[in-house]
């Protein structure tokens, strides 16, 4: 389709190259204007005082990574003892009992688990 369009006009050699320099000056006068741009964005979005803004990416991306590990070893305490629970409820016939007490076992291992990966409390490692 493209040899197409170039072979359609044989006769205008001299109006291609002028197309082909008024199309460079157009190309030349957008990027002047998007790196303009580039550079008033990037002047905006720089905090005062940080002098790297990936580091601080990365920061806030560590943080998040541990208050996601924490908050899931929480919520796994909890889910595990409403499971254990619930099973105990079904082999015994205790309906409400053992889902209460379990949860509340859970909750506390849950707690505990989130303290020694906090590293406020240290764990132990071995016997």
């Amino acid at each position: 389709m493209a040899e197409g369009a170039n072979n359609s006009g044989n006769g205008s050699g001299d109006q291609s190259s002028s197309d082909e320099a008024a199309l460079s000056a157009r190309l030349g006068s957008l990027d002047q204007r998007l790196s303009k741009i580039r550079d008033s964005r990037k002047v905006g979005t720089d905090q005062p005082g940080d002098g790297d803004g990936d580091g601080d990416g990365a920061a806030r991306a560590s943080a998040m990574a541990i208050g996601f590990r924490l908050s899931s070893e929480l919520i796994a305490g909890v889910v595990v003892g409403a499971l254990l629970g619930w099973g105990f409820d079904r082999f015994l016939s205790t309906s409400p009992f053992g889902l209460i007490v379990f949860v509340l076992i859970g909750f506390i291992a849950g707690v505990v688990n989130v303290i020694r990966s906090a590293g406020v409390a240290p764990g132990k490692t071995g016997r």
